[in-house]
């Protein structure tokens, strides 16, 4: 069996249909890639037992699901020590405001993403639980003008 970094041609083809619509169907998975449905099958099921594919989602738009409002937080924490860093996550990851949690090198801390249905929503209701958050230091927010790229 490949290494999950032994990708080919074909692999990538079969990842980048994947990735535009991953309900595809086997059989129009291998007609797009040039492959037959069942070396296609076998492809599909190595990359996902190499963890190369890690699963399938469904994806949302933020506004008709009442989150239309996007704000990027950046937030540095006053303690770094493990047991913090650990509280931080747990509660932040708790929040049901943040879709996404990255923890960085350097400055800051961490960003978060965090989908809501408004401004209002965002300063009365996230904020606060934001800065209740373990060691909390800084909070800077930022509202995303337009999606670019996703």
């Amino acid at each position: 069996m490949r290494n999950k970094h032994e990708l080919d041609d074909i692999d990538h083809a079969i990842i980048r249909e994947l990735t535009a619509d991953a309900r595809l169907t086997n059989l129009e998975l291998a007609r797009r890639v040039g492959l037959t449905p069942a070396p296609c099958l076998r492809r599909v099921q190595r990359l996902e037992t190499t963890g190369v594919i890690r699963g399938y989602r469904a994806v949302l738009d933020p506004k008709a699901a009442g989150r239309g409002f996007e704000v990027i937080a950046s937030i540095d924490i006053a303690v770094n020590d493990g047991q913090t860093i650990e509280d931080f996550e747990a509660a932040a990851s708790a929040v049901p405001e943040v879709f996404e949690l990255r923890r960085m090198f350097g400055q800051p801390d961490y960003y978060l993403r965090i989908l809501v249905a408004d401004q209002d929503q965002y300063a009365l209701e996230t904020l606060p639980k934001l800065s209740r958050l373990p060691a909390v230091n800084r909070i800077t927010s930022h509202q995303t003008m337009w999606l670019v790229k996703e």
